[in-house]
């Protein structure tokens, strides 16, 4: 009896994640607001990233945290600046082909870093979604003239869990590096300067 009740939690843990969890569809987008053209003319010497403190963040190791900020792939600590940090090397990483003379600032401003929790990792598969959404703009870096409007941007990526979140961690993508990377890849599309890769995908997910 109790190899059964035991062989009968995985599928419990996944009913109540689906039960929590909207399987639904999930979005890479943005708008076309800058010219590609005008974008090369360009050069970002400024990346300042906005993580308000008025967003909420969660530790409960729950299959879906009800909060705007949810990350597990850093030690506890600041969940606030580690956010920052992220977005900010991945913002850097993906405006670097940038090489124009006009000097530019990216403003980002955060309104949800989601990723999965260490339960989500360890007990699903094929399940799971880092919901990332933020807004971004570009100004003169010498007098703060808007140059592009506010655009909200959405960055959600598949997470991987399970099997498959092991042998990522072995072949070095993490959770860090792959949003990293994903976050790197958006704003080129979004600045014109990288391939497009808006699109939806659907997945159980927060």
């Amino acid at each position: 009896m109790l190899v059964s009740r035991l062989r009968f939690l995985p599928l419990l843990a996944l009913t109540m994640f689906l039960a929590s969890c909207a399987a639904g569809s999930w979005e890479t987008s943005y708008h076309d607001v800058i010219d590609p053209k005008v974008a090369r003319g360009w050069r970002v010497v400024d990346v300042d990233v906005t993580v308000p403190r008025s967003l909420t963040v969660s530790e409960a190791n729950s299959f879906a945290p009800n909060a705007d900020i949810v990350w597990r792939g850093d030690p506890p600590g600041d969940r606030y600046e580690q956010i920052d940090k992220i977005l900010t090397n991945a913002l850097k990483k993906g405006v670097s082909g940038l090489k124009g003379p006009r000097p530019v600032r990216l403003l980002v401003t955060v309104q949800q870093f989601h990723a999965v929790t260490e339960k989500t990792r360890r007990v699903l598969s094929n399940a799971g979604v880092h919901n990332i959404t933020f807004t971004a703009q570009i100004v003169d870096a010498k007098t703060g003239e808007p140059l592009s409007p506010v655009d909200t941007i959405k960055a959600d990526l598949v997470a991987f869990s399970g099997e498959q979140a092991l042998a990522a961690e072995r072949e070095g993508q993490t959770q860090k590096v792959r949003i990293t990377n994903h976050v790197a890849r958006v704003i080129a599309g979004w600045l014109g300067i990288g391939p497009d890769i808006r699109g939806t995908f659907t997945r159980a997910g927060r």
